[in-house]
């Protein structure tokens, strides 16, 4: 995460960095919502393989590319099956709290926006579980595919039919694809080094990996990056930040620059 910038001096960053006590109940409650909210879909079994076989008709009748195509680049071997599998069990949740770490310590005048985003796109997509309950390709026989997780492993999900811990029915949105371009998005333009764009290979790889291991759809990650870009779209960077955390002795300080690229990120 290395930025040709420094960041601001240690008083306007104290300034901009909301409080560390709240930030943390925030987004430890954000990561509660997340995990647990999408339980609230399940029981909706035959409506979610209603809307499977509507959503993988709908992508054969505008031409997307073929899910299996990734799979079968994947099973090739049983080495990158499983790197795929790790990838999608491990780097998820760990990614996204590293990434607003970063920029509640480094980046704070870009942490609120992020954080807000986050929080936005996440309900968005719970709602979206709610009205459209929709199975993994995993689990529809028309696909083709397999389960990669339950044959390869690592798998981080249980039986369709026991599974308590998590709704394996809310496909869409993918919010594994979602936060991975928000994290990328946010440090390309949290950071200046001509190496930032590099970041982008996280949601790309996140994309092969979903459709690959046969936990989402194409559409899945579509609907997710839509609500990203209205998120970054509709959701300014806090006033208080803003006025407060950007200037020393009158002058633009890199926080301040920075918080204008990110503004303009959004339109």
């Amino acid at each position: 995460m290395n930025a040709r910038t420094e960041p601001a001096s240690a008083g306007s960053d104290a300034i901009a960095r909301p409080p560390l006590v709240r930030e943390l109940l925030l987004v430890a409650g954000l990561f509660l919502v997340y995990k647990f909210g999408r339980q609230l879909a399940t029981g909706h079994t035959g409506e979610a393989f209603h809307n499977a076989h509507r959503v993988w008709d709908f992508e054969r009748a505008v031409h997307l590319p073929g899910e299996g195509a990734v799979q079968s680049l994947l099973v090739h071997g049983d080495g990158l099956v499983h790197l795929a599998n790790t990838y999608y069990a491990a780097v998820h949740f760990p990614a996204t709290a590293a990434f607003l770490i970063w920029l509640y310590l480094r980046r704070p005048a870009h942490y609120v926006r992020a954080r807000r985003m986050l929080a936005a796109v996440t309900a968005a997509a719970l709602a979206l579980h709610l009205l459209f309950p929709l199975a993994p390709p995993r689990m529809l026989a028309a696909t083709g595919l397999v389960d990669t997780a339950r044959l390869y492993g690592p798998s981080v999900y249980g039986d369709p039919a026991t599974d308590s811990l998590s709704n394996q029915f809310a496909a869409m949105p993918s919010l594994h694809f979602g936060w991975a371009l928000m994290v990328a998005v946010g440090l390309i333009v949290a950071t200046r080094s001509r190496w930032r764009w590099l970041w982008l290979a996280h949601p790309l790889l996140t994309l092969l990996v979903i459709v690959g291991t046969a936990n989402h759809y194409w559409l899945d990650a579509i609907v997710a990056a839509a609500l990203l870009g209205l998120a970054l779209a509709t959701i300014p960077v806090a006033h208080r930040t803003a006025t407060t955390a950007g200037r020393v002795h009158g002058t633009l300080v890199p926080a301040q620059r920075d918080e204008q690229a990110l503004v303009g990120a959004g339109r």
